[in-house]
């Protein structure tokens, strides 16, 4: 796995060995990136079950701010932060080690505000929906954040589950989409 592109372009990326974790193919990464491409400069960047980081890092690469990057695996943690400092991006970086809740709670109300937020988190536990909801009414996002989770082909996303979030797009791949959702 790889930086795609920027500042960090080419430099490879670790990853933990075992199941807990699926890094996103470097295909899909740039399909994604691909359509956030004019959103990423400047921006300020929430990845959620960071996993290696690749996602955040990326975003970094290509010109994000800073980025905020949620795991609660300590392997995976300390992969995060070698690959923060592999690609020179960790002092535009925020690890936090814990659940995806507990850091949430601990962003609200300090003030900062995502301008996109990506969650990869893993399928069929019904994890995405918990985040999205609680997101829907933080004041961690604003009327131009794009929320994006990856998710598995089979993964339905009722609007009225997630109350204060609309869905905006949906982007199938071969084994899992990216769905798309906005302040409503």
């Amino acid at each position: 796995m790889r930086v795609i592109a920027g500042s960090a372009r080419r430099l490879l990326l670790k990853t933990i060995d075992g199941l807990d974790t699926r890094p996103t193919t470097d295909r899909i990464k740039e399909t994604l990136f691909n359509m956030l491409q004019n959103d990423i400069p400047g921006c300020v960047f929430l990845d959620l079950f960071s996993g290696s980081g690749a996602i955040g890092i990326e975003a970094l690469s290509r010109g994000a701010r800073e980025a905020v990057l949620v795991e609660n695996n300590p392997k995976a943690v300390s992969c995060i932060r070698e690959n923060l400092k592999t690609t020179k991006l960790e002092d535009k970086a925020l690890v936090m080690a814990c659940d995806v809740l507990t850091a949430l709670k601990r962003l609200e109300g300090k003030g900062k505000r995502f301008d996109i937020i990506f969650m990869d988190p893993p399928y069929h536990k019904g994890l995405e929906s918990e985040a999205l909801r609680f997101l829907a009414f933080s004041d961690l996002i604003h009327e131009d954040t794009v929320l994006i989770t990856e998710a598995a082909l089979d993964t339905e996303f009722k609007e009225d589950e997630i109350p204060g979030l609309t869905m905006t797009r949906v982007k199938e791949y071969k084994t899992n989409k990216h769905v798309f959702f906005k302040k409503s």
